[in-house]
């Protein structure tokens, strides 16, 4: 474990000294708030429910996010109790206000996989969307180590948690049909 400790501090300070600057401060910012509570996810996917074609794909993003909370936030964070970075590490000079909840996995990151999981999963036309989706993760779940409030392996178990929730999701929609049911392809007495 000190092992992984270890890269963390190194992967977090390094970013810290070489990376962070006065210009990305406020757009490292704005990125960790638009991941906050997966409200950037859930409104995507609520704009997804409007329409017919996207349907399916609205109602999976929220159930992976859902699913993912559930596991990660309620679950596993209690169990692992990790502190966050700057507790351990108070010299930071902090971009965003510390989080009071524990630090594995990064909710950010699983909300953020979880969606993208979802939309790659049940989007057949309309790729782009999956893929612009794809890099606003990225760039929030950097931003989350930008801002010192999360490690690395933080960031990583939350993108394998919702990769995990949203693949399992796609599965239980694909196998049960109800993608096409929600998108009216198949009729419900079939």
């Amino acid at each position: 474990m000190d092992f992984i400790v270890n890269i963390d501090f190194s992967i977090l300070n390094f970013i810290q000294e070489h990376i962070r600057n006065s210009f990305l401060d406020p757009v490292m910012m704005v990125l960790s708030y638009m991941g906050e509570y997966g409200v950037f996810w859930i409104l995507l996917a609520i704009i997804l429910l409007f329409f017919r074609k996207t349907r399916a794909a609205g109602v999976c993003v929220l159930a992976a996010m859902a699913l993912g909370f559930l596991c990660g936030d309620i679950i596993i964070k209690h169990i692992v109790a990790r502190p966050r970075p700057f507790l351990l590490n108070p010299s930071v000079n902090m971009n965003i206000p510390g989080p009071t909840s524990y630090s594995f996995p990064s909710g950010h990151s699983t909300s953020a996989f979880a969606a993208v999981t979802a939309l790659f999963g049940m989007l057949k036309e309309k790729r782009w969307i999956a893929y612009s989706g794809l890099v606003l993760a990225l760039l929030i779940v950097f931003s989350r180590m930008y801002n010192y409030v999360h490690y690395p392996s933080d960031i990583l178990g939350g993108i394998t948690l919702g990769i995990i929730t949203g693949l399992f999701m796609v599965f239980i929609f694909k196998k049960t049909k109800l993608d096409k049911r929600l998108s009216g392809e198949l009729k419900k007495n079939n």
